[in-house]
């Protein structure tokens, strides 16, 4: 008999961590509360993330220490990256917290161990901390809802550390995308979930299982959850249960849905993903699979991007940085149409010519690019 396998435990973002650190910093400093944890709001607070009117959900986060300063307060949360550690498992993450005249202002600086971001391409702009749109909008929430505890009514100024965050961030990719000195701030849903490939490829074919039986015709994949979530407005009339988020691996959903039976399928991503599905990528995870930009280059090339654009192209730092190149040529629709096909071709022949694939491509602002 075979043994379960174990349940992996979660953890929460360096987004989540900053949150809380600022959190009871602002606590100590305005209500001279020390606390053991925090409770805080989670993501999405971000419209193109998925965001409603709805509450958040919430997550308590321990507290490591919390202190007044000179100027204000500090708090530091340690990185829980649960049973998926990540380069920035274990760092000290904090929060120096002090009040501005300003009325309901908040300012989020990045100090010690923040990377900067030098590139563009990136969902923040050259020259500001690696500290993440959705990540921003989770510390001022958590800021916001101690000053309402708190009845104040003054600025906040909130500066990220990581003591130990530039050294720890030879690690990662961050270099390579243009950010220097420090560990970027991250986390789209708040929390860590595990990412283990036997149990996700699992929850992938019980999924397709699960579809077949609800009587779905067709099978909606997607790179995540702000894809699927596009997908479904969409393809309105699909049953929700034929949407499964299938992550990184595409081969492996593909030739699984063509063995399944499956005859119909929708692939929805972003560029990046649709830029490594194109070059053959079975596995499209950023650490194994590079976006190959002479390759796409190439593409561009072929479908008539002008030619002054290619070298820029050529030395993209992201997939995101070249659909800013190509964004005013009057052959980007063209091009991406061009791209889109060479992925959908390349997705047929992994399904075996057996399933019929449409791919949707989706800009980051949630707009449908291209159909093919």
């Amino acid at each position: 008999m075979e043994m379960a396998e174990k349940r992996l435990r979660e953890g929460y973002t360096t987004g989540s961590s900053a949150a809380a650190a600022a959190g009871a910093a602002l606590r100590l400093l305005l209500m001279q509360e020390r606390l053991e944890s925090l409770e805080i709001p989670l993501p999405p607070f971000l419209q193109e993330n998925g965001a409603t009117d709805a509450p958040n959900a919430r997550l308590n986060i321990p507290v490591h220490t919390v202190r007044l300063t000179n100027d204000g307060a500090m708090g530091s949360v340690i990185k829980d990256g649960g049973d998926d550690p990540d380069a920035t498992n274990g760092l000290h993450i904090e929060a120096h917290v002090s009040l501005l005249p300003d009325a309901d202002k908040i300012i989020l600086e990045g100090g010690k161990g923040i990377g900067k971001v030098t590139l563009p391409g990136l969902p923040v702009p050259p020259g500001n901390p690696a500290i993440n749109p959705e990540p921003q909008e989770q510390i001022k929430a958590a800021i916001r809802e101690v000053c309402s505890k708190a009845g104040y009514n003054g600025g906040v100024l909130v500066r990220i550390e990581v003591p130990r965050g530039a050294e720890r961030a030879k690690n990662t990719m961050n270099a390579r995308l243009g950010i220097l000195g420090g560990i970027s701030i991250l986390g789209t849903r708040g929390t860590v979930k595990p990412y283990s490939h036997s149990s996700w490829k699992a929850t992938i074919l019980q999924g397709m299982d699960v579809s077949l039986a609800a009587g779905a015709e067709c099978i909606g994949f997607s790179t995540g959850r702000r894809s699927e979530r596009l997908l479904m407005e969409a393809l309105p009339d699909w049953k929700e249960l034929a949407f499964i988020q299938a992550a990184d691996f595409v081969q492996f959903s593909l030739d699984a849905a063509a063995k399944k039976g499956i005859t119909c399928a929708a692939w929805s991503c972003f560029f990046g993903k649709l830029v490594k599905l194109a070059q053959g990528h079975a596995y499209t995870h950023a650490k194994t699979a590079p976006v190959d930009f002479i390759k796409l280059a190439e593409w561009c090339r072929e479908a008539g991007i002008a030619e002054h654009l290619l070298p820029e192209i050529e030395g993209a730092n992201t997939a995101r940085q070249v659909l800013e190149i190509i964004s005013t040529d009057p052959h980007k629709d063209t091009a991406l149409k061009h791209i889109a096909t060479i992925a959908r071709d390349t997705a047929q022949m992994w399904a075996k010519n057996n399933i019929k694939i449409t791919v949707y491509l989706f800009d980051f602002d949630g707009t449908l690019l291209t159909v093919v």
